[in-house]
């Protein structure tokens, strides 16, 4: 017995000793969700090479002396654990200098200089909030989380 062309919703059924012509449908495998914030720098978890952009992205994140240090750069788990330090002193390093900026130059420059002091410290401030997500879901991946979307 084989379905025709005519049959339920048009596919065919195979027939022994007949060869199927039609297209074969194989499942995609899906690229690991990343969530929204995951630098554009680097790839998605599980890709090949995905460790190596996570490191430059993570050594770009701290000082120029970090990569002296060969622990660093051979395990990216560590220096993750590192950045996320670095960028966190530096968003609270961020957070309490705005309320000294006004009080230590107000007296010493124009208020539209001043004015626009605190919104570069600002715009400052908002680079590294994000940095430090950035940061924080690299780090999780690498140490073994996965992302799931949220529906």
């Amino acid at each position: 017995m084989a379905w025709t062309s005519q049959g339920a919703h048009g596919f065919a059924r195979h027939t022994e000793g007949q060869r199927h012509t039609g297209r074969v449908r194989f499942p995609v495998q899906a690229l690991p969700y990343i969530p929204p914030g995951w630098p554009q720098e680097v790839q998605r978890p599980g890709t090949p090479e995905w460790e190596v952009s996570a490191a430059a992205f993570l050594l770009d994140c701290c000082p120029a002396e970090y990569r002296g240090y060969p622990v660093l750069r051979r395990h990216p788990v560590i220096l993750a654990h590192f950045a996320a330090a670095y960028v966190d002193s530096q968003v609270s390093v961020c957070q309490d200098g705005l309320g000294a900026v006004r009080a230590s130059l107000g007296p010493l420059v124009e208020p539209p200089v001043l004015e626009a002091a605190l919104a570069a410290w600002h715009e400052q401030g908002a680079l590294l909030r994000r940095r430090r997500r950035e940061v924080s879901l690299v780090e999780e991946a690498l140490r073994g989380g996965v992302f799931v979307q949220k529906l």
